[in-house]
This record gives structure tokens, C-alpha cells and sequence, in this order.
């Protein structure tokens, strides 16, 4: 790993993270349709959301809610943020006999229930199977940028980028008891949506909104909602949004994860401002790309992000990190990104940990009860 720490950034962007966490019986350990119940719960105790603190959120599905975070700046107020979120949500889904872990799908079989919204109901009707059996859980992170040209000029440098981040955070091998021979099989299910995914170089920030036009024009996706690119301008919010990582199992990942995003948001911003042309490389390979972190996360090959040909899945995360040196906030959180990045590659991801688990113990339910765990760990 590059060894020289990063002097301070002229300039901190924000930071905010939306975590997807799946909820499960306290008893039997299968996803169990508690949102709804432990919203209306927190609703009725009468005391007022902290609008300065993570929020519970309704989510497609009843089995799972999601956290959002108000926005960051450093390192250890993403960690505290993330921690208090997680735990929030679990101890409100123990008051009504669940709980809340990070799992990215669902370990055991179930049959989601879907949330009674109008826009929910019609994407039933159009989109089937594949939103019926929708129940998957992500990370998205948003980092503050100062215009929608600098978004684009952005999201078209991170293209080749993202799949390594989809490897670190890989943390869903099983899908209804299945173990599926991937690392993210998230990210297999969530791909059955027609606009997900890689997306090609937009040039500017028009070309970026004519695409999105043309995209809804086909008739497909219902509203700028669904475009559901790898990354994206947010809809809410002056940020990029980074959407192809799994939710991370254990926090200080997640954590990590984020400034990861925020220091590759932050060079390919200085890289567009200096004119410096993003990377041709066809979204065709970046699919690919995405596959194989997708199938092995960090435990076999990558395509590295300069040439897109294999190599150790080390050596594609290393690359990312001599890409993005120099674009951390301070030395200590340079310092805490080459200790968090280490980790992951030394104890596994999530993905490593739950098949080492089920290889221990045999049994869906350990290696939920296991999760549970390490979601609000310390």
C-alpha cells in the first residue's frame, strides 16, 4: 500500500451514507415484514425525529428499512453516525420482536410484502417476478459537489473505478438458503432492473439529462427514481451518488467505504477541473468488470480499473488507493483508509465472513445470528 500520508485538502466535501438493513425474526431468523410496525411504533411514542441524527426510513419492502444519515465530514462522524443508525434501527426492531442486521440479501427464504405505495403497486403490475422477489439491500454514499457539471464531470471519471468498491463491500453470498457461488449476489438480483448498472461517458451535464430523458421516454422506467446507474446525480441533494456496493456487515467497513467514495469523488473532480479527459473505457467492459467483483469479490481475480485485464483482486484495491492518494481530507484519514482497506483484505469481507460461518457451524441460521452481531460491533 502507498505509505506516505496525504497532506490536508484545501476543501471538505460532505459525506452521507443510506444504509439498507434487512429484518429478521429474533427467533427463527428469517426476514420477517416488521417496517411498517416499527415505524408506526416510533410514530407513536411521540418523540420528535433528531433532525441532526441518522433517520428509519420505509423502504419497497416491508422486510428491511433503511438508515440515512445526515451529512459528514470526517472519518469518525461517518462511524458514530453509521453505529448509532444500526443500533437505532436494531432496538427498534427488538421492540417488536425482530432485528435489524446488515445483510445485503436475504440468508433464508421468505416471500417480501411489499409497502402499499401507489408507485410501488404500479411497478408490481409492470415489473413482476423481478419485484416481487426484490429484496436486496445497498450502501449508497453521497458526496457534496458544486454543480451538476462537476457531478457529471464526476461520475464519468469513477466509471471504471466502482467495481472495486463493489468487491470491498461484497456481503451477499446466500440468497434463500442457497449458497450462490457469488460474493454480491445482490448485485446479480438487483441487475434484472433494466437501468441498472455501467453507464457510458455523458460529456456534460446536458448530455447527462438528455440521456436520463430519453431513458423515461422509452416508457420503461417509470421516473428519474429508477434510473438506477452504478452512480448518478442525486435527486434530493447537490451530490454524486454512488449506488453498487452491498451494505457493509460490519461498520468501521462501511465507514471506510464512504471516504473511500468521497476521496475518488474528490480526484475526479480536480481531474475534470484540470481538463483532464475521463477514461474511454466501453461500458461493455465495465459490466464485465462488475461481474467478476460481483462472482469472487476480493477473493480471486478483478479487471484492474487502468486495463481492464485480471489481476489479484489486491492489486486492483491497491490501484485505487495510489489513484485516490492525496485526496483524503487529512493524514489521520488517510491513515484510517490504508488500516480499514488492509483490514478488509486481511479478515474478508462480508461475503468471506458469512461462508466462514456456514462453513463452521452449518446451519443459515448461525451465520444469521453471527451477522446480527457484527452490525452494530464496536
Amino acid at each position: 500500500m502507498t505509505g506516505a500520508a496525504a497532506p490536508p485538502r484545501r476543501r471538505v466535501r460532505t459525506v452521507g451514507v443510506e444504509e439498507e438493513l434487512l429484518l429478521v425474526d429474533a427467533a427463527t431468523m428469517h426476514p420477517t415484514p416488521a417496517a411498517g410496525t416499527i415505524l408506526e411504533g416510533l410514530q407513536s411514542t411521540g418523540v420528535a425525529r433528531d433532525m441532526l441524527g441518522p433517520a428509519l426510513e420505509l423502504e419497497v419492502k416491508h422486510e428491511q428499512i433503511e438508515v440515512v444519515s445526515p451529512p459528514r465530514e470526517t472519518a469518525e462522524e461517518l462511524l458514530a453516525t453509521i453505529l448509532e443508525g444500526r443500533r437505532q434501527a436494531d432496538a427498534a426492531a427488538r421492540a417488536v420482536g425482530a432485528r435489524a442486521v446488515a445483510l445485503a440479501t436475504g440468508t433464508l427464504p421468505c416471500d417480501p410484502h411489499l409497502v402499499p405505495a401507489p408507485r410501488y403497486r404500479r411497478m408490481q403490475e409492470r415489473f413482476g417476478l423481478t419485484f416481487d422477489e426484490q429484496l436486496t439491500c445497498g450502501f449508497h454514499v453521497h458526496v457534496a459537489v458544486d454543480s451538476d457539471e462537476e457531478g457529471v464531470g464526476v461520475l464519468d471519471r469513477i466509471r471504471p473505478w466502482l467495481p472495486v468498491l463493489l468487491a470491498l463491500s461484497a456481503n451477499s453470498p446466500f440468497w434463500r438458503g442457497t449458497d450462490t457461488g457469488f460474493a454480491s449476489y445482490r448485485y446479480q438480483a438487483w441487475s434484472r432492473w433494466p437501468s441498472v448498472g455501467s453507464y457510458d461517458v455523458f460529456g456534460s451535464a446536458e448530455a447527462y439529462f438528455a440521456q436520463s430523458a430519453a431513458i423515461l421516454d422509452a416508457d420503461v422506467s417509470f421516473d428519474t427514481g429508477m434510473l438506477y446507474f452504478d452512480a448518478r446525480l442525486s435527486r434530493h441533494a447537490p451530490t454524486v451518488e454512488t449506488r453498487i456496493a452491498d451494505v457493509c456487515l460490519r461498520p468501521a467497513d462501511a465507514a471506510v467505504l464512504a471516504v473511500l467514495v468521497r476521496a475518488l469523488v474528490d480526484t475526479a473532480a480536480c481531474e475534470w477541473a484540470a481538463g483532464s479527459p475521463p477514461d474511454p473505457v466501453p461500458t461493455t467492459l465495465l459490466r464485465l468488470a462488475s461481474w467478476r467483483a460481483s462472482k469472487s469479490g476480493l477473493g480471486d481475480t478483478l479487471l484492474h480499473p487502468r486495463t481492464m485485464k485480471p489481476v489479484p483482486a489486491a492489486a486492483a484495491v491497491l490501484a485505487l488507493l495510489d489513484h485516490v492518494h492525496g485526496h483524503f481530507t487529512s493524514m489521520e484519514e488517510h491513515a484510517l483508509a490504508l488500516a480499514g482497506v488492509g483490514s478488509i483484505l486481511r479478515t474478508g469481507t462480508g461475503a468471506a465472513r458469512q461462508r466462514a460461518v456456514m462453513a463452521e457451524r452449518g446451519d443459515c441460521r448461525q451465520v444469521v445470528a453471527a451477522a446480527i452481531e457484527e452490525t452494530t460491533a464496536e
